[in-house]
């Protein structure tokens, strides 16, 4: 009994230790969740990013040891097949029971694992595929851990408008990676108007002489701006033959997008030199203590692993730093979805029937912990080795890049580009220095172009195996000043020759570049106009020439279609007139070279002139004394003949003399103008049109003219003549009879054209005719390019350089004669000769009056100080009975005055002398009864009061 109690305690303490030991391991062990991997294994950064991925695990785990959940890798070869890959994960979901696939590492593989993973709610993450299509599928189980490829297009057009080219060429992979990222860079491209001329797409299976026949047809384009967006090995090819054929030399421009610049680090230095002076866009990822830790590690787990042979650590690329952070992301997602168990991880999918089917997938299950799965995902925010990590909308937010250029044995920062400043000089201040119009020089000045060329391309080339330029002339048989085309029909040649072609010939001798042209006229077999103006520059749009070179007006309808170069004429519609001559022939002639107001201004003065003399002669001055309408007609009499300087009177006093100093100055300016005005007026033609407005025209119902080929019947239309009242002329000889004969006689009233070929007219027949206007305006004439060619500011610029020298005018001398022609230009012909004014003469009017008021103060104020003893100063004087002894006073002769003294001396020598002696003459002044006694019953003459 003993023995058996014994064994049931041995028993129950071994079941016991049993227990605890179980329970003891329970609380330590791990929750293994399993994981799919897709990547091409056999590949050289396959392995790589393989590696890295491991390489997160374990340090993650190895930071946080204490979670329950463990990572296990499945991991599956997809062969570089789009259908190995989907079977791989297929067999991954279905077998393994995955809760997420990293990979696959195509965007066409991923186009088809997505809705696999999206089926069966398990996360699918990639960290390789970068197109923007996939988006498009709009599955929420999606992750792209890198950067979309629309996300740099910005960055590229940046480029493109710093330097200021107007056409690229894309060059890009004909699978969906490729054809999904051009719209986005075409919209990028036209945002700073840049225009895609040509879409280059080169099938992922292309030949090397498939490859060399598509960049042989880029050498025989203007444009030489290429944006390469491919694969690398795709990429690596095209330009080892783009340096084979000779496309990475001088004037090319090479930009990669970071598809291929992000993979540089592992391409040999052959491949490498093959792309020297290219321009690439590469995700940047800051050179943090952390990722360099990440480094050393990695190389030490690589020289362990046998991998060193393959990749040098220092070529890390970022997809290898987006896989670690991918599988960093997803173990800390798994163990904050708390997953407890390895059982019964997915359930029954209730709407299978309804979803797609790939082969027996459609009775598969779905996760049960993908919807937990993708939330924590989207949510998920941490600093990773790449940088900071964060997802939205099912991508990764990183939108830094960096601009290289590679040169020598890699890539070198010429630059950065951020979505808040665009192009930027650097990124390791505080404030960023955005590259504006005058700093964009740093970059250019920094990169070194193919062919070793410090000089920017200017992004175009006219090829010289390609074909010369085919230049549309209008074919013209009335003004063949501006375009002649001479046709010998021995030699069966064709001379275009005239103003607009010299223009253009001038205008290509400036450019620092050849330019091959040929001139071909616009015209049918019979050698006839082909048709308008308007045909000959839709001609351009239609690609049937190259440019149009001519007399073509610059409108704004044309510009809708076709591009124009700066005006080289002159700007404007005007009217070509009869003029008559208009020099009067009546009786008044003589009143015309004044106006009204300057008449009756001299006038004045003159009545002014006369009256200041008087007041300052009548004292001392014999000439200005006797009956009062004596003095009045002989003030008027002196002070009208001072206009011909003809007067008798002498002017004795100081003033007078000073007031007649500056009248004559003023009236010897006065007759002189007067006399020229006259003589223009009589002798010289003035010329004025028949008429100056064109509505006057339209409204006696005259008839108006204009060239047969010109828009100008349009514009007539507009004003509202009739068709009735217009009439079409061809030849300057024809124009000129019609306009002598006039419209009431079956001729015109007035000629309506543009500046260009008024003048022509008018050259020949400038004492018949005038110009009147302009009446519209217009900008002049233009040369014609294709849409946003690249040749127009670089045409505009040789036309500018053309007229602003000689040669415009040498060039004008030569066909229009001007040298040998008598008429003045009509811009500087007189066609009114206007009278004098005032305004003229109102300075001189202006001194002489105050001349004469200073005169008359200082005469005044004298007069009243010399003889104030004179004037009564008792209060019973009233006001008026001392004006009127004040011109009793000065109504009197000046005794004193040296005039009158002479006088006195001169007659006492002439007589004997006799002692007779007279008593002065006693006057009182200060008596209310004022009177006059003589002392003596002598009167002489000197006391008369005349």
């Amino acid at each position: 009994m003993l023995k058996k109690t014994k064994n049931l305690v041995l028993s129950f303490v071994f079941v016991s230790s049993w227990i605890c030991v179980a329970m003891a391991e329970n609380t330590t062990s791990t929750i293994p969740v399993n994981v799919g991997v897709v990547l091409d294994i056999n590949r050289e950064y396959g392995t790589v990013w393989l590696s890295c991925i491991k390489m997160a695990l374990s340090d993650f785990y190895a930071s946080h040891a204490h979670y329950k959940t463990r990572l296990v890798l499945n991991i599956r070869d997809s062969e570089s097949n789009v259908v190995r890959a989907a079977d791989a994960a297929l067999d991954l979901i279905k077998n393994k029971q995955v809760q997420a696939i990293l990979g696959p590492v195509t965007s066409m593989d991923a186009s088809f694992v997505i809705n696999l993973g999206d089926q069966a709610q398990v996360p699918i993450i990639s960290f390789s595929a970068s197109s923007p299509s996939l988006n498009s599928l709009r599955s929420s189980y999606f992750f792209q851990i890198t950067q979309v490829d629309s996300s740099q297009v910005n960055a590229i057009s940046s480029i493109v408008q710093n330097f200021g080219w107007r056409q690229v060429v894309p060059i890009y992979v004909d699978t969906e990676y490729g054809d999904a990222v051009i719209p986005f860079l075409t919209d990028a491209l036209q945002e700073v108007d840049v225009r895609v001329t040509y879409r280059s797409a080169i099938s992922p299976l292309a030949t090397d002489d498939q490859i060399l026949q598509e960049l042989r047809k880029l050498m025989t384009m203007q444009t030489r701006v290429f944006i390469v967006h491919m694969n690398p090995k795709l990429g690596c090819r095209l330009f080892a033959k783009a340096k084979e054929i000779g496309m990475m030399g001088q004037g090319y421009v090479w930009i990669m997008t970071n598809g291929l610049a992000n993979r540089l680090i592992s391409m040999n230095s052959t491949v490498i030199n093959s792309m020297q002076g290219v321009i690439g866009v590469q995700t940047y990822v800051a050179q943090t203590q952390k990722l360099e830790e990440f480094k050393l590690r990695w190389k030490q787990q690589s020289m362990q692993d046998d991998h060193s042979t393959l990749i040098d650590v220092d070529q890390l690329d970022v997809l290898a730093l987006w896989a670690y952070d991918a599988a960093f992301a997803l173990a800390m997602t798994i163990e904050e979805v708390g997953i407890t168990t390895t059982f019964d991880l997915f359930q029954k999918n209730s709407s299978s029937s309804s979803s797609f089917n790939l082969t027996d997938f459609g009775s598969a299950e779905i996760s049960k912990y993908g919807p937990d799965l993708y939330r924590a995902l989207s949510k998920i925010r941490f600093e990773g080795i790449a940088g900071n990590f964060s997802i939205v909308d099912g991508q990764l937010q990183s939108s830094t890049f960096r601009i290289v250029n590679i040169n020598e044995d890699g890539a070198r920062d010429i630059g950065f580009w951020t979505p808040q400043n665009g192009l930027v000089n650097s990124l390791n201040s505080a404030s960023k220095t955005i590259l504006s119009t005058d700093s964009k020089s740093n970059l250019k000045s920094s990169v070194i172009w193919p062919g070793e060329s410090l000089s920017t391309p200017k992004g175009w080339e006219i090829p010289t195996n390609g074909k010369r330029l085919r230049i549309g002339v209008p074919v013209n048989f009335g003004v063949l000043e501006f375009v002649r085309v001479t046709k010998d029909p021995t030699s069966n040649t064709t001379e275009v020759t005239g103003f607009s072609i010299d223009v253009f010939k001038a205008a290509i001798e400036v450019l620092p570049y050849p330019l091959p042209y040929e001139f071909i006229p616009y015209e049918k077999p019979n050698g006839s106009v082909a048709a308008t103006y308007n045909d000959l520059c839709y001609q351009v749009y239609l690609g049937k020439f190259d440019a149009v070179v001519g007399d073509v007006t610059i409108r704004a309808k044309r510009s809708l279609y076709v591009d124009f170069t700066m005006p080289y004429t002159e700007s404007g519609i005007v009217m070509v007139v009869p003029i008559f001559d208009t020099r009067a022939k009546n009786a008044w002639v003589f009143l015309k070279p004044l106006t009204w107001d300057l008449w009756l201004t001299t006038s004045c003065f003159f009545l002014f002139i006369g009256f200041v003399v008087w007041v300052l002669e009548h004292r001392i001055n014999e000439d200005f004394r006797g009956p009062p309408s004596h003095q009045v007609g002989t003030s008027v009499w002196f002070s009208f003949s001072t206009m011909v300087f003809s007067q008798r009177e002498r002017v004795l006093s100081n003033l007078g003399r000073f007031v007649m100093i500056i009248w004559v100055f003023v009236l010897l300016i006065l007759t002189q103008s007067y006399t020229a005005n006259l003589a223009s007026l009589l002798t010289v033609q003035q010329l004025q049109p028949t008429v100056t407005d064109i509505k006057d025209i339209l409204r006696k119902g005259e008839n108006v003219g204009y060239r047969s080929t010109a828009y100008t019947y349009d514009l007539l239309k507009q004003v509202g003549f009739d068709d009735s009242k217009l009439k079409g002329f061809t030849t300057i000889e024809e124009i000129q009879e019609a306009l002598t004969k006039g419209s009431p006689n079956g001729g015109i009233a007035a000629f309506v054209d543009e500046t260009p070929y008024t003048k022509l007219l008018l050259a020949k027949y400038c004492s018949k005719f005038t110009m009147v206007g302009p009446i519209f305006k217009t900008v002049g004439f233009g040369f014609v390019f294709p849409k946003r060619s690249p040749l127009v500011p670089d045409i505009s610029r040789a036309v500018l350089n053309v007229t602003e020298g000689d040669k415009i005018l040498n060039i004008g001398n030569k066909w229009f004669n001007k040298e040998e022609s008598n008429c003045q230009d009509s811009s500087t012909q007189s066609v009114s000769s206007n009278s004098l004014g005032l305004a003229s003469f109102w300075g001189l009017f202006l001194i002489a009056g105050l001349a004469s008021i200073l005169a008359l103060i200082i005469f005044i104020a004298s007069f009243l100080h010399k003889h104030k003893t004179m004037i009564p100063s008792d209060s019973g004087a009233s006001r008026w009975r001392r004006l009127q002894i004040m011109f009793e006073i000065f109504n009197q002769k000046d005794l004193d005055s040296h005039t009158f003294k002479t006088s006195q001396e001169r007659d006492s020598s002439v007589q004997s002398p006799v002692n007779n002696t007279f008593e002065e003459i006693p006057v009182n002044y200060n008596s209310s009864n004022t009177e006059i006694h003589s002392a003596s019953s002598v009167s002489f003459e000197e006391h008369e009061i005349p």
